[in-house]
């Protein structure tokens, strides 16, 4: 049975395969594009009948399309070939703040607004006539503003219900900070996807000789929020777990956050163990480094910080003299949004490409299947530490 079958990637597709990948995009969308293509030309690997849709053989399946700007910084989109009945899929990183565009003589980087902006164009460029329109967005859009506390906007959901009143289908996002945000659009298709697999095969291969037990490792979650992530990998690796409650100052705003007094540790003794944390999403990094410090008070050995996206938008340099302290030992951040060439430098850095995860998935719902499994890695989580305790894993 190849991989395909096992994923349930079998019959007709929905129709013929587009991928629209937008500017802050483009690089994630070469690379899926590229595993989409090899599958596409070796069949026999693969058992999908690719020939039984008219156009849905196509030497890529990128589909020619840009967002140029005019010099006052207004925009447009453009579709350079049809996509009337094809099942579309466009991609965006609304996090890229590494593409710039010209605006009264200056460079201007890309906001979240400025890209979210460019999909909603891409969407009515696209004019009703794709037969189905999915949109992938790895960073939901404003998912940091996904609740009301005060008179305030609530600017995911709105964002959300925007591209279903658009025609958008179906919504992948990963890791979103609050899912729950998915109750703005009940009557829509919309997927949260975690990177739990890919971020531990990606600390395995780089960190060999991890000792996956209860006497040699932990799990320590850095906020009550990430509670449920870190339970899942604790239970799926075997091993305890602690956690660090953010006492925060609720009568001062900062940076539009309420700024953390102190962190307090609930939890099993981390002296002499390997801690793993992981998060959503790593900002300024300042609560990180705070729990890594707290940590190595409490003789812990090495320390791994995992998180979906890796952002530091704060810079590298804080992260630079905690790795000479040694307080930690590596950070690894998936490639689902944008990092700019130094962070890749860096030593203490590990990359976690998602890009076959994202081909995988596209695969799946052009046949109109059953994502269930690639969204449950439980099985391929067990066969990979097995691999790792015997040895097996290059």
């Amino acid at each position: 049975m190849t991989a395909q079958e096992e994923m349930g990637v079998i019959g007709a597709p929905v129709g013929p395969l587009g991928i629209i990948a937008l500017e802050g995009c483009r690089e994630m969308g070469d690379k899926v594009n590229s595993y989409l293509t090899r599958w596409h030309n070796n069949p026999e690997d693969t058992d999908v009948p690719v020939y039984t849709i008219p156009g849905y053989n196509r030497e890529d399946f990128l589909i020619n399309s840009r967002c140029p700007r005019f010099t006052n910084g207004e925009g447009k989109a453009i579709i350079h070939e049809t996509v009337r009945g094809y099942d579309l899929y466009i991609m965006s990183d609304i996090g890229n703040y590494g593409v710039t565009y010209n605006m009264y003589g200056r460079e201007v980087p890309m906001s979240p607004d400025d890209h979210f902006q460019d999909l909603k164009r891409t969407i009515a460029a696209v004019g009703g006539k794709a037969r189905r329109i999915t949109v992938i967005m790895p960073m939901l859009y404003e998912s940091r503003q996904h609740r009301r506390q005060s008179r305030e906007s609530l600017d995911c959901a709105l964002a959300l219900q925007d591209l279903t009143r658009m025609g958008v289908d179906n919504i992948i996002t990963f890791d979103a900070h609050d899912p729950r945000v998915q109750n703005a659009i009940p009557l829509s298709g919309f997927e949260s996807v975690f990177p739990t697999y890919q971020i531990l095969k990606a600390l395995l291969r780089n960190m060999p000789d991890l000792k996956i037990d209860k006497n040699n490792m932990m799990l320590v979650s850095p906020d009550e929020g990430g509670m449920g992530r870190n339970i899942y990998y604790a239970t799926m690796m075997g091993l305890n777990i602690g956690m660090f409650y953010k006492r925060r100052d609720y009568s001062v705003v900062v940076n539009g956050r309420n700024p953390i007094v102190a962190h307090e540790y609930l939890g099993d003794d981390v002296a002499g163990k390997d801690i793993l944390i992981v998060d959503d999403m790593l900002a300024t990094g300042d609560s990180m480094l705070d729990i890594a410090r707290e940590l190595k008070k409490r003789n812990a050995r090495r320390i791994f910080v995992a998180v979906t996206f890796g952002m530091f938008t704060q810079g590298l340099e804080r992260f630079d003299e905690a790795y000479e302290k040694g307080m930690i030992d590596r950070v690894l951040a998936t490639n689902l949004t944008y990092r700019n060439p130094e962070l890749k430098s860096r030593n203490w850095f590990v990359e976690v490409d998602m890009s076959k995860y994202i081909a995988y998935i596209i695969a799946t719902l052009n046949h109109d299947r059953s994502i269930s499994k690639l969204l449950n890695p439980a099985d391929r989580i067990r066969s990979l530490l097995e691999r790792h305790r015997n040895g097996e894993l290059v």
